[in-house]
């Protein structure tokens, strides 16, 4: 095939507004939003979101933009739609372990409701109770129970005074022991000098009596302490029986109150059971005393704690599962916390203070993370992997073991939570993942892949324009005509660099949609169209191209030597480009080949001095083969050769410039000039086919500029693989140089073609023998490499009969 000359209708592909059916955006607003140009991760996530099967958490990978959070979180929203709205969690007292909080699921809305009756129980139980306490019937009974204890024990003392009456002593109470004197004459209570200087004989009568009676008050306690005992256990379980049919009641109303059908509702009978209990152990508190009123209530307070209810996740009101995005992946956010006060220099908390996190929250529906957030922290993510591994969650506090304080810690129970994660990274780090962690990748076994580009139609193209639509309305924005959505969907063509296919990456689209319409504002205007969209772009590339617009100037003012007239041998203008990221731009950079007799082969200067990258220095020794496939029937060959980008001082990288690398080298061999004017661009193949490359427009327009600037006299142009022409987007200025004639892009499947257009030489085709016409580009290299060869030829040396090279 023969060298291509493109016509400005091969360089850009132009879209008709009245191709979109619409006059302006405000038509589609009607039409939900779809899923533009990813049927695949549109089909993968669906079938993940519907998985109910452990395991099957969805991995989200794509570039950043791609909207795939976007799309994924609207996904998550219909399919919670359709689901179960999930119980509430709750945190009780336990009452055999308080370090142990006990947990408990109840149907959405009853846990609200629970806390509600509890503390309307509570708040009943203050007032009830002591009225029960100050009842008729129970005061009868309890001055009985009083009564019967206080006969016995005045019988008891009655016999205790009459003892010690007849030893002569005195005996009386006071503060629950006994004092006793002795009595002398007259009933006169002696003092201690008083009994010392009686006769010994009497002293120790009075000690015998002495022993006896306190031998005799001992008997008195052992028999009265029971008595009281059984009176204060009397009093008690009259107390407990007066009010436990109010607590019966209450409890009886908290339990009608809630629905029997959730999942926890028998051990939330047993923990009713257990307050009862614990109320009427300390049924005491509530009894209203004149005296210490203010400890009593701090004591009855304590107790009263006890039966709060903490309701760390609330779905009532939900109308289907949750949908959780955690975009502050931190250990007590996604995992729940506990929360401490200090109290004499402690740390103390209960279970009032157990905070929920965004796993439990999201339990029976859904929860978005990204993969870097937590990635940055060890702790998460072994957290995370223990939680998938076994399905229950555990609040911790890892911290407090490392505070300069003591602590009182919790353990809460822990809960089986339910929750479909959907992870979002980038390709790199799912590989990575699937490499480092097969564990936790085998958790995720949705993948769900969002494309960067998509095949365009018309229906992407309505899609598109109903996105833009949907921006328009969501960013109170002026809406778009049919030309303005044009001409973003060129530049989504462009972004993809290919004219069948739109970019996926729709951050961009709508960051252009934002622009052009500040600018259509700032002209009063109530319908962005195209120039706003054009001017929006200009001005993108006016922030962003100071590096390229420095170059531009160091080649026009002779810095860096780029030559776009006349003719060179070994000398040629490549295509590189630089991407920056937010910004690509294509500058030309002069290649440059010397050969000389040797036997060295050919030497990759930038790879002498480590200043190319591998895929580069491979595409060098792949055209080395294929020169030395050219000249097969003269091997090996007698060659030095060198090649160099000039003035590169940051190093090169890609195969890109293999073609133009092969044009200088057959131009020093065959010693025909090339022409300076048309800059080459293009992989080759062992088989000399020419393979296309990237950048393609970027290095086209940046050559364009430098051409333009030296002035445009029809013989400049770019010669580029055949295999870009889809991928070719040009800027109208370029496009209308072609058109004018003043600037070429030409296309080669070969690269003899290529050679033939730079040299205006045919390329040669071998003879019978191998040997190429010698009025051919071929044949004039073939004449130089004899000549190497006859001038590297071996020579006897006279005295010692060996030989050497010249």
């Amino acid at each position: 095939m023969l060298i291509s000359n493109l016509t400005a209708a091969d360089l850009r592909i132009n879209i008709d507004p009245d191709s979109l059916g619409f006059s302006d955006t405000s038509e589609l607003l009607t039409y939900p939003l779809p899923w533009i140009g990813q049927e695949r991760a549109e089909m993968a996530a669906r079938f993940g979101l519907e998985m109910d099967q452990s395991d099957y958490n969805l991995f989200v990978l794509g570039e950043v933009g791609s909207g795939r959070s976007s799309l994924l979180r609207q996904a998550m929203q219909v399919a919670a739609a359709n689901k179960a709205v999930p119980p509430d969690l709750c945190y009780l007292h336990n009452f055999d372990a308080p370090e142990r909080p006990q947990a408990l699921y109840l149907s959405a809305g009853q846990g609200r409701l629970l806390r509600q009756l509890m503390a309307r129980m509570t708040k009943s139980l203050q007032t009830e109770i002591p009225q029960c306490l100050e009842g008729q019937g129970f005061k009868v009974e309890s001055e009985r129970i009083e009564k019967t204890y206080k006969e016995e024990e005045s019988k008891n003392y009655a016999e205790l005074d009459a003892f010690a009456e007849a030893r002569k002593f005195a005996i009386q109470r006071e503060a629950g022991h006994m004092v006793f004197t002795f009595l002398g004459k007259k009933r006169h209570a002696l003092t201690e000098d008083e009994v010392l200087v009686l006769p010994k004989e009497h002293r120790a009568e009075i000690e015998q009596a002495e022993q006896e009676l306190r031998a005799k008050i001992t008997s008195y306690f052992e028999k009265t302490r029971p008595l009281e005992r059984a009176m204060n256990d009397a009093l008690a379980a009259l107390r407990r029986q007066v009010v436990k049919p109010l607590l019966n009641h209450e409890l009886q109303g908290i339990r009608d109150g809630l629905k029997q059908e959730s999942k926890d509702y028998v051990k939330l009978s047993a923990y009713l059971e257990q307050v009862m209990q614990d109320i009427l152990d300390h049924v005491e508190q509530f009894k209203v005393s004149d005296t210490d009123e203010e400890s009593r209530q701090g004591a009855l307070s304590k107790v009263l704690s006890r039966y709060r209810v903490n309701l760390v996740v609330d779905n009532d009101g939900l109308s289907g599962a949750p949908v959780i995005v955690e975009d502050n992946p931190l250990f007590r956010s996604l995992f729940g916390s506990i929360e401490y006060q200090t109290e004499s220099d402690v740390l103390v908390t209960d279970f009032t203070r157990i905070r929920a996190g965004s796993l439990h929250k999201a339990h029976g529906g859904f929860l978005m993370l990204h993969l870097r957030d937590l990635l940055a922290d060890e702790m998460v993510w072994e957290k995370l992997r223990r939680l998938l591994r076994s399905g229950k969650l555990q609040i911790e506090e890892p911290g407090t073991a490392l505070t300069p304080i003591a602590a009182v810690s919790l353990e809460p129970e822990a809960v089986k939570v339910e929750v479909k994660i959907i992870l979002i990274g980038s390709r790199e780090q799912y590989y990575e993942l699937q490499e480092e962690d097969p564990e936790f990748a085998r958790r995720f076994r949705v993948k769900v892949d969002f494309a960067e580009s998509f095949l365009s139609s018309a229906e992407t193209r309505r899609a598109s324009s109903i996105f833009i639509a949907h921006a328009c309305q969501e960013m109170g924005l002026p809406h778009f005509s049919a030309a303005a959505v044009a001409r973003l969907l060129e530049g989504s063509h462009r972004e993809a660099d290919d004219q069948s296919r739109q970019s996926a990456i729709f951050a961009r689209t709508e960051a252009l949609v934002m622009e052009s319409a500040a600018l259509c504002r700032a002209r009063a205007g109530f319908l962005v169209d195209a120039a706003d969209v054009e001017a929006a772009l200009q001005a993108h590339i006016l922030r962003h191209d100071y590096p390229d617009q420095r170059l531009q100037e160091s080649i026009a003012e002779g810095d860096v030597l780029i030559t776009v007239h006349g003719e060179k041998v070994g000398q040629l203008n490549g295509l590189s480009q630089i991407d920056l990221r937010d910004y690509r731009f294509g500058f030309p950079i002069r290649v440059t080949a010397r050969t000389f007799a040797g036997e060295d082969g050919l030497l990759n200067i930038g790879r002498e001095v480590e200043m190319s990258g591998p895929i580069h220095d491979k595409g060098v020794f792949i055209l080395q083969n294929y020169l030395s496939a050219l000249f097969a029937h003269i091997a090996p060959l007698a060659l030095n050769a060198s090649i160099v980008f000039e003035q590169d001082y940051y190093g090169v990288e890609g195969d890109s410039a293999s073609c133009a690398e092969l044009y200088v080298l057959l131009s020093s061999l065959s010693g025909l000039p090339l022409k300076q004017g048309i800059a080459v661009t293009g992989a080759v193949n062992q088989h000399g086919e020419v393979l296309p490359v990237g950048g393609i427009n970027e290095k086209i327009e940046g050559y364009f500029r430098v051409c333009e600037t030296a002035g445009l006299d029809g013989s400049q142009g770019v010669l580029i693989p055949h295999r870009n022409r889809r991928n070719l987007m040009l800027e109208h200025k370029v496009i209308k140089a072609v058109a004018k004639g003043l600037f070429h892009i030409y296309t080669a499947e070969h690269t003899n073609e290529g050679i033939e257009l730079l040299t205006g030489f045919p390329i040669g085709v071998a003879n019978g023998t191998g040997n190429y016409p010698y009025d051919s580009v071929l044949g004039h290299a073939q004449k130089t490499l004899l000549a190497y060869r006859r001038a590297c030829q071996v020579q006897e040396h006279p005295k010692e009969g060996r030989k050497h090279l010249r």
